[in-house]
């Protein structure tokens, strides 16, 4: 029954067609070439900037050429070099391009599209872009370090955090520096900062309004009073706090069953008068916890050990959102030189990266 009825409708289509009841095909003259083809560069954009851990890298380029009659080809050319020919077009007026070339090196680089139509026109589009080359710790055991030069990213595991409110960019210690706002603050990934010894450093310039605010806090959720944040038997958290004219800075750090404070007192307050940078630096060991301003110790005492369940975002320059609920918010203060330790820093240490990036 299939088979007569598919010889039926066969004779049913060529009568139709001996009938002149279907078209002919015809061909259709496009007309004179009149444009040279239109490239566009999708992928990479102009003066991108390309950052990995890895010296070599790879990039996917994207384009579309089009024309308003045929393409014939389409050429890549990396830094004047031949990496790519197209010249087969499903839709001859139309080309969406993606390749992706391997071998990216540290340094500028121009990627150049060549492309010709049937009649001969050439359109050439060029981009230009950066591989920066990565950063590598200038110190032992130094596992993240951002240097707040017009950019966030944290340069050892090359790591962009999550931007919240407005914070900016001011002249720093070195070079450019973060620039707290009334609601702004850093979130970074921080898991692998969960070492048995963690120390880290950075320059700070106070400015007293807010009259507190967080610096770092590495804290656990707060699942009993969310909106007001305020679990410290985890973690760990630095911050500062007005002691008369001057705010005085402390550390607060979880050992999994209760807190142990690290308060110098009179000896941690910095006068925002003097509108100076300050070295500070914190310690937190098996054993012991300090607190060291301009390389001095200002606090310092027995510890026993810190736990870091639920401490996986690191916050820079606010509280929040784990340690809100004494108002120790977003500072309005400058911020340079950020870098954190998988070790128990010495004050020698200390000492010598603060000279070292001393001006």
């Amino acid at each position: 029954m299939k088979k007569i009825s598919l010889i039926a409708g066969l004779l049913v289509l060529f009568w139709a067609c001996d009938q002149n009841y279907i078209d002919d095909i015809e061909t259709v003259d496009p007309g004179e070439d009149m444009e040279a083809p239109e490239v566009t560069i999708n992928s990479p954009v102009e003066g991108a900037q390309i950052r990995v851990v890895e010296d070599v890298t790879s990039i996917t380029i994207d384009l579309e050429v089009t024309d308003d009659i045929e393409i014939e080809n389409v050429i890549l050319l990396f830094n004047g070099e031949e990496i790519a020919r197209f010249d087969d077009f499903p839709d001859f007026r139309r080309a969406l391009k993606q390749y992706r070339f391997e071998e990216v090196p540290n340094g500028e680089h121009t990627l150049t599209v060549i492309a010709t139509d049937s009649s001969g026109k050439t359109t050439e589009e060029s981009v230009s872009f950066e591989k920066i080359e990565p950063y590598r710790p200038v110190y032992e055991n130094e596992v993240f370090y951002v240097n707040f030069d017009g950019d966030f990213t944290e340069l050892v595991t090359i790591q962009s955090p999550e931007v919240n409110g407005n914070p900016g960019f001011a002249d720093g210690k070195i070079g450019r520096a973060y620039r707290g706002s009334s609601s702004g603050y850093l979130m970074y990934e921080a898991e692998h900062l969960q070492n048995e010894e963690f120390s880290a450093v950075f320059w700070y310039k106070t400015n007293a309004d807010p009259n507190r605010a967080g610096l770092l806090v590495m804290g656990p959720p707060d699942e009993a009073n969310p909106g007001s944040a305020n679990n410290r038997t985890r973690g760990f958290r630095f911050f500062r706090e007005a002691g008369g004219d001057n705010q005085r800075f402390k550390l607060n750090v979880g050992n999994g069953s209760g807190e142990n404070w690290f308060d110098g007192g009179p000896a941690a307050d910095i006068d925002p008068s003097s509108d100076e940078w300050a070295h500070l630096a914190i310690t937190i060991g098996s054993t012991n916890c300090t607190v060291y301003i301009n390389g001095e110790v200002v606090s310092t005492g027995e510890f026993p050990g810190i736990d870091w369940e639920g401490c996986d975002i690191l916050s820079v320059g606010s509280g929040a959102p784990r340690f809100i609920g004494w108002g120790h918010l977003s500072t309005q203060s400058l911020m340079d030189e950020l870098r954190i330790f998988d070790v128990v820093l010495t004050q020698e240490e200390i000492q010598d990266i603060m000279e070292a990036e001393r001006q």
